[in-house]
């Protein structure tokens, strides 16, 4: 199957880090959610601008991601019709070598 062990979902353009904690086929793994908390150390650059303002270095964003073993075990299944990994509800998922974290404060 695959020897990565992180899934990542997209949320339009947000993106929450998933690590697999069993791989059940070649077309469906068990992911769990990780926390992710922001590193205070990069300041974020606000400006007057949009609905509150506008981030101008937002990819500049870090986070500290750790395993989270109190959080649910939820299945994901690759669509071969979409060739996309997804959960129940149609979330998008993307198998990974690291877990990734970005929050889009202009969105």
């Amino acid at each position: 199957m695959t020897d990565l062990k992180y899934a990542n979902r997209f949320g339009y353009t947000d993106v929450e880090p998933y690590e697999i904690v069993r791989v059940i086929s070649d077309l469906t793994v068990e992911v769990r959610a990780m926390r992710a908390e922001r590193d205070e150390s990069v300041k974020l650059n606000h400006v007057p601008g949009g609905f509150f303002a506008h981030c101008s270095n937002q990819h500049d964003q870090k986070w500290f991601i750790t395993s989270d073993e109190s959080a649910p075990v939820e299945r994901i299944r690759y669509s071969r019709a979409k060739r996309q990994w997804q959960d129940a509800y149609g979330s998008r998922f993307k198998l990974a070598e690291a877990p990734r974290k970005f929050y889009d404060y202009n969105f």
